[in-house]
């Protein structure tokens, strides 16, 4: 199987290794080809442009910033005229669901299959194969881009076209309101005298326990805030998910607090770049307190 990645950035590259190792015929490209060239070495082709990456190729995978990125790679790059028909466009970008559905709309007409298939997990979660993967699209395309999904984690069909980047959406919600409980809790439980590492080890496997308490309540009493997941990817998916929201006529009013304050932290304290388990500083720098 002919498989394309398009764009080998902090996920990308990973995944990128994670089909490689799978064994199959990978090419891939990126914007900045430096960021492609250590895969060459590890038995992938690099392509010099978009459109040739996907030249023959029979699932093409784009892991790109944004739902802007995503349609400039496919629609004015020359993505779309070069994929063959019958060839399965999966996007594991995180993009709104409209845009998505309209991908998957054009894509059609040229007789290339759409499926939006966004990522939860992390760097981590890339590199190991054990990634959260929700798509949406037609039953047919998930079966045939198996090979892709197997290799890079579980896959659920969620529902038609847009309905993957809902999922996502949903996702992030519950990621970052849970970081900011997270956070608020550790810090409850250091201003009052405990010892954090250990309240967090008390709490675990009770009703509190979750990925987030696991993993990023180790980051933040460690204060390893090398970034997984950014927090200005972050504050970009809450801010879809607000988006969607008033579409559906719905008030999410713990989403909006939580960007509030990963906004403060992008764009007060110059930490777009932290990992999101970073909110810690600024729930620390509102409390006047640190965790340790």
């Amino acid at each position: 199987m002919r498989v394309a990645f398009l764009g080998v950035g902090l996920m990308g590259a990973p995944m990128s290794r994670r089909l490689i190792g799978a064994g199959l015929d990978v090419t891939v490209w990126s914007r900045t080809r430096a960021k492609a060239e250590p895969l060459a070495g590890e038995g992938a082709r690099v392509a010099d442009d978009a459109a040739a990456a996907v030249d023959g190729a029979g699932i093409v995978v784009t892991m790109l910033s944004d739902g802007p990125a995503v349609t400039d790679v496919l629609f004015d790059a020359g993505v779309a005229e070069a994929l063959k028909p019958g060839a399965i466009l999966v996007d594991m970008s995180s993009i709104p669901s409209s845009t998505a559905r309209d991908h998957a709309a054009r894509l059609g007409e040229c007789g290339v299959a759409h499926l939006d298939a966004p990522v939860s997990g992390g760097t981590r979660g890339a590199a190991a194969g054990t990634l959260a993967i929700m798509v949406g699209g037609e039953q047919a395309a998930f079966d045939a881009a198996a090979p892709v999904f197997s290799a890079l984690g579980r896959a659920v069909r969620v529902g038609p076209a847009g309905a993957g980047q809902l999922a996502k959406l949903a996702n992030q919600v519950i990621v970052g309101v849970t970081i900011g409980a997270v956070s608020e809790a550790l810090l409850l439980a250091a201003a009052g005298g405990a010892d954090p590492a250990a309240v967090r080890e008390a709490i675990r496997g009770g009703f509190a326990e979750s990925r987030i308490l696991e993993e990023h309540g180790r980051r933040m009493i460690e204060r390893d805030f090398a970034p997984g997941g950014m927090v200005s990817t972050q504050v970009k998916d809450l801010d879809t998910a607000l988006d969607a929201a008033r579409e559906a006529g719905v008030t999410l009013p713990l989403t909006q607090d939580a960007r509030d304050r990963f906004a403060h932290l992008r764009d007060v304290m110059d930490g777009g770049a932290l990992d999101h388990s970073a909110l810690l500083l600024q729930l620390e720098a509102l409390a006047g307190k640190r965790l340790g």
